[in-house]
């Protein structure tokens, strides 16, 4: 398989791809810093586009605009630059972030938390009209996330136990139900981070200090594993015209000597396999 080194920002956690379908680029994410990054793939140009508070995740709005997931709870549209927000905080999300998050079929958004000092983690689910709810507790770091093709059923990942879950999905009221275990990754496997679903449904997983993407089939059975020069491989998205280009971000960059030579980069690769377009959300449009 050939691995496509596209940028190396010594990203401290690299995360969040997400193809934008209306202007064709890759934007991927620098948490702690709270660097945005945006690569064309037409003329092979990249750079940074934003730099402001923790960027846990985002989302591309149906107009087009960046909505950003914060840290302390915040929601805030990026637009020219400017951050215009939704949402200044979360009560109890105030010593923490927002990490990953994803928009649904409906243009609602599911938006987890990483734990804080004195609670574990959640998902929340934005709707449409801009109210939020919160529709898990007890999670360790909520992560990756994915709809299976016929959009009733979602994948949740709860990194530090281990396991992908899956949970049947109602596209028309956005609730979650009978959660099982799609994937439990074992202890000796690195951890599973960010996801996304293709268009046959197979999931692919990166893997946290597993130094590789995985693929598992709709049954949950693994069918196949990439390998990274970087120790933290931490999401995966599918874009280009035909979506069979896969982009991947590592973290670790500010340690390359202990996390890898390619650790804090975004990747490309394609193995001709066809992903499906991320949804977009419609939060306040």
């Amino acid at each position: 398989v050939n691995i496509e080194l596209i940028a190396d920002y010594n990203c401290i956690v690299g995360e969040g791809p997400l193809w934008h379908p209306i202007d064709r680029k890759v934007y991927w994410a620098d948490i702690p810093r709270g660097r945005i990054f945006r690569y064309d793939p037409v003329s092979g140009e990249h750079g940074q586009i934003f730099e402001g508070c923790e960027v846990g995740g985002f989302t591309v709005q149906a107009d087009g605009t960046l909505l950003l997931f914060m840290d302390r709870g915040a929601i805030a549209t990026l637009r020219n630059g400017n951050l215009q927000y939704h949402l200044r905080e979360i009560e109890a999300e105030r010593e923490t972030r927002f990490n990953d998050v994803i928009a649904d079929p409906a243009g609602r958004v599911f938006c987890g938390t990483m734990p804080a000092p004195d609670h574990a983690g959640s998902l929340y689910r934005l709707d449409t009209d801009g109210s939020i709810t919160q529709v898990l507790s007890g999670i360790g770091i909520s992560n990756g996330m994915g709809f299976t093709p016929d959009t009733k059923q979602m994948y949740f990942t709860d990194s530090p136990t281990h396991n992908i879950y899956l949970f049947d999905y109602d596209i028309e009221t956005g609730e979650l139900s009978n959660r099982r275990v799609f994937v439990n990754t074992g202890d000796n496997d690195g951890i599973p981070d960010g996801m996304t679903v293709d268009a046959e449904g197979n999931v692919w997983s990166a893997r946290w200090d597993g130094s590789s993407l995985v693929r598992y089939s709709p049954e949950g059975e693994q069918v196949q594993r990439i390998w990274f020069p970087a120790r933290k491989v931490s999401s995966v998205i599918f874009g280009g015209e035909d979506y069979t280009d896969m982009y991947v971000t590592t973290a670790g960059g500010q340690d390359k000597i202990g996390e890898g030579p390619g650790a804090g980069c975004l990747y490309r690769l394609n193995l001709g396999i066809s992903g499906k377009p991320e949804y977009l959300s419609q939060i306040g449009l």
